[in-house]
């Protein structure tokens, strides 16, 4: 029997997955461990194999692949704690970090404080050369003033160093220079060039990404280098694959050299999942949401295909990389509720995290949060808690909701009930942010819950929204590392070619098509020896637009005659899609080249059936306080038997997830065993 192995590290709880040839399932969850990533990666596997009955060793030795989402390089991002980098730039510019687009993030917020950009300024060294736009050598590389800055950062003790000269994406020849000096002068140190990092116009965004990424890699290389040394002792002989912001996976070598790459890790393999239950559901507009003890992570599945974007800001930095359009809150099971001036609550972004946990987990957590509301509102049953391993206690979350309560003037299952309106009221904004403020009708979409603790949100939210169907999958708790293994190894590349759609060279664009896709099929045969394709996109804008999108190129030939007027129909179809206009009347300009090389991996085998099993019973009944206590039939997820309905009030409970259905819900049975639940009218 052979196994692939999907781990997810989230910031309380690390999801483990692995599949046998045979399609079988098998999921667990272990608390995570914010100091060190693979203690709870190593604890999890453990549980894994004893769920999977076999010792770890052979189990290790029976796994093709594991496949990793991680948070490392998002928390150094979010806590500022990565590398002290220096930053190399051409003499004159080396402010631009702090100059940024000339706007503040929030640009009408008067009293925002300025961030301290990740290089302070003493650390950011000005070197005499100059590119032009066209690639053409203005200054040579003085080579006195590269010494000089490099002796500089020397002297600083810095650990990892940024190169982004002006125009390098047209010509590396400088950052090529300045990689062997730095190379001779300060051995082991880690440099990021921008022209590896992002060869692409837009100043700003490629320091700022080159930065960035100089930033995280040496944590992002003493983990995974670390981690590869643990799983080798304990018997992995095969590669450890690492998900990408883009939805793809790489090698280990590929995650250190573009670091940056990876601040989506971990959601990206939710959104990966939720794209092949869309096709395994036939539901092609699917709104996926994640809500795990510490975030919510929110997108949107259109025509079966994910919305790439490289407009992304992680911690007020910008991300300038392909990466899945995600929405993230910092609301999750874990967030904590607090009351504020004016006798008014908040929930959120505060998080009590894996450890101490919310109170109710017993572990020393002082702080009431939304998980500590569901057991005292019943959604939870505190004596059959992961799935009886352990126990909840009540009267605590009790007693600190009668405090909450009172601070707000009201009893404790009112706090209790509040804390969920609010959770409730921040997702449907979330929503919201990722459809109606960019033109799309979220009623025409259905609503794929999955994380630990959607499925007691899920339908609620969905009837604020207006709509009408609820997606909840057997292994909802786990989908980001279940949907981990339904990616392909991806490399991308990008290249900047400027120019209106209906005056451009076809044949330069071509060639520099043909030329990414050899360089990638290229690099990926050096680890690969499987099914490669290339996969070609264009980042396209109107003129007078400052920002792009990104539209697939599909089977246009870009040798045919109406091979523009077919890119630019391409475009206006996407952008109407996206943003419900466009302006046939205008020319769109073509900005990025981009070249995704993906190669094909064995994905999943088709997921188990439950067509056989005679419908299930209720397992019980418990109160639950809906604006008054009720009486809801408890079921068991994983015996449910195809085709069966359930009605609201009720519980659907597994061992690592509990779905609430309010009164007039009706949830059905799919054949594998899923939640299709058609949500009651608000």
């Amino acid at each position: 029997m052979s196994y692939r192995i999907a781990v997810d590290v989230g910031g309380t709880f690390t999801d483990l997955v692995a599949v046998d040839g045979d399609g079988k399932v098998t999921f667990v969850k272990a608390a995570s461990t914010p100091e060190d990533q693979a203690i709870g990666f190593m604890d999890g596997l453990d549980r894994l194999s004893e769920a999977v009955g076999l010792p770890l060793a052979d189990l290790l030795a029976q796994t093709d692949q594991v496949l990793h989402g991680m948070t490392v390089a998002t928390n150094a991002l979010l806590e500022r704690k990565g590398a002290k980098v220096g930053l190399l730039t051409t003499q004159g510019h080396r402010d631009v970090l702090e100059m940024r687009e000339g706007l503040k993030p929030e640009r009408y917020n008067l009293r925002l404080a300025r961030q301290a950009p990740l290089v302070p300024r003493h650390l950011r060294f000005g070197v005499r050369e100059r590119m032009r736009a066209d690639g053409r050598v203005e200054t040579p590389l003085d080579r006195a003033s590269l010494d000089a800055a490099i002796a500089g950062l020397k002297a600083e003790g810095v650990g990892a160093v940024a190169v982004a000269y002006l125009h390098s994406y047209r010509n590396d020849a400088h950052e090529r220079e300045t990689l062997a000096a730095i190379r001779e002068a300060m051995p082991g140190v880690n440099v990021s060039l921008s022209s590896d990092v992002l060869p692409q116009i837009k100043e700003y965004e490629r320091v700022s990404t080159t930065v960035v990424n100089a930033y995280v890699a040496p944590l992002i290389k003493g983990y995974l280098e670390g981690l590869e040394r643990r799983l080798k002792r304990a018997g992995f002989a095969g590669p450890l694959l690492i998900i990408f912001s883009h939805g793809g996976v790489a090698p280990v070598g590929e995650a250190v050299r573009i670091a940056a790459g990876t601040v989506l890790s971990g959601p990206a393999g939710g959104l990966a999942g939720g794209r092949r239950i869309a096709e395994m559901m036939q539901a092609p507009d699917l709104i996926t949401f994640d809500v795990g003890g510490t975030s919510t992570d929110i997108s949107m599945i259109m025509n079966g295909e994910v919305v790439l974007s490289s407009n992304r800001t992680m911690a007020n930095e910008r991300i300038a990389m392909p990466s899945l359009d995600i929405v993230t809150l910092g609301a999750g099971g874990g967030s904590i509720a607090r009351p504020v001036a004016g006798g008014l609550l908040t929930v959120g972004p505060e998080s009590a995290g894996s450890r101490p946990g919310p109170i109710c987990y017993g572990r020393g957590g002082t702080s009431p949060t939304v998980t500590d509301a569901s057991v005292v509102l019943g959604f939870l049953d505190p004596d059959n808690f992961a799935g009886g391993r352990s126990r909840l206690d009540r009267d605590a979350a009790l007693a600190a909701f009668g405090e909450l309560g009172a601070a707000l003037g009201v009893d404790a299952l009112a706090a209790a009930e509040g804390v969920h309106r609010v959770m409730n009221t921040q997702m449907a904004e979330g929503i919201r942010a990722v459809t109606v403020r960019r033109g799309v009708d979220p009623r025409r979409f259905g609503l794929l819950g999955f994380g630990g603790a959607a499925g007691l949100h899920v339908t609620e939210l969905a009837r604020m929204l207006g709509m009408k169907r609820v997606v909840v999958p057997r292994m909802a708790s786990v989908l980001s590392a279940w949907g981990m293994l339904t990616t392909a190894l991806r490399l991308e590349a990008v290249q900047s070619f400027l120019g209106e759609a209906d005056t451009l060279d076809v044949d330069a664009v071509d060639a520099l098509y043909a030329r990414m896709a050899g360089d990638g099929r290229a690099r990926m045969e050096t680890w690969f020896d499987g099914e490669i394709v290339a996969r070609r996109s264009a980042d396209m804008r109107y003129g007078e637009q400052v920002f792009e999108i990104d539209v697939a190129l599909g089977d246009i030939d870009l040798k045919a005659p109406d091979a523009m007027a077919k890119l630019k129909r391409a475009f206006e179809a996407r952008h109407d899609e996206l943003y419900a206009y466009s302006l046939p009347e205008q020319q769109p300009v073509l900005v990025n080249a981009r070249v995704a090389t993906v190669g094909v991996l064995p994905g999943l085998p088709g997921e188990p059936t439950v067509e056989d099993r005679r419908p299930a019973a209720p397992k019980g009944r418990r109160e639950v306080y809906l604006g008054g206590w009720t009486a809801a039939e408890v079921y068991a997820f994983p015996e449910l038997a195809a085709g069966q309905a359930l009605e609201g009030p009720a519980l659907v409970e597994s061992e690592t997830t509990t779905v609430l259905l309010r009164a007039g819900d009706r949830a059905t049975a799919t054949v594998h065993g899923w939640l299709d639940i058609a949500v009651r009218e608000g």
